[in-house]
Formats: structure tokens, sequence, C-alpha cells
């Protein structure tokens, strides 16, 4: 029965990878699968869009209301 190895390991400079194999004797052949983690598409949003979502996160807010908050 071939026996398989799960390895977590991290990209390292150069874009290298370093994996030990304590059950491997040098010289042995193996055979490496790279699964690379699923990453989010960036959302490509209007500008308009961004606006919106500004706004309703922060509510509209005076000329005066932010004077009387920077003299506070």
């Amino acid at each position: 029965m071939q026996s398989a190895l799960r390895i977590t390991t991290k990209v390292l400079l150069g874009n290298k990878i370093e994996i030990e194999i304590p059950e491997a004797e040098i010289g042995d052949s193996v055979d490496v699968f790279v699964i690379l983690p699923e990453k989010a598409e960036p959302k490509h949003r209007s500008v308009l869009d961004i606006i919106e979502e500004s706004r309703r996160r922060h509510p509209y807010r005076t000329a005066e209301d932010i004077d009387r908050q920077l003299q506070e």
C-alpha cells in the first residue's frame, strides 16, 4: 500500500518551499503535490458604490458639526 504524508509549510523567500520527510531515505523518489489556498477575488466596485457605502457607515454631517467637533 502506498503511504501519503500531509505537510503544511510556508513559502520561503524566492517562492521556495522546504519539507522534511523522516520516513524517506536519501535517493528515494517522491511525488509532491502543492495545493494553493483559495483566494477571494477582489470585488470591483464603482466609485459611486464606495461613496454610498461610506455615507451609510458615517451619517451625513454638516460643516457646522465638523467645525464643532474640531473645536472640541
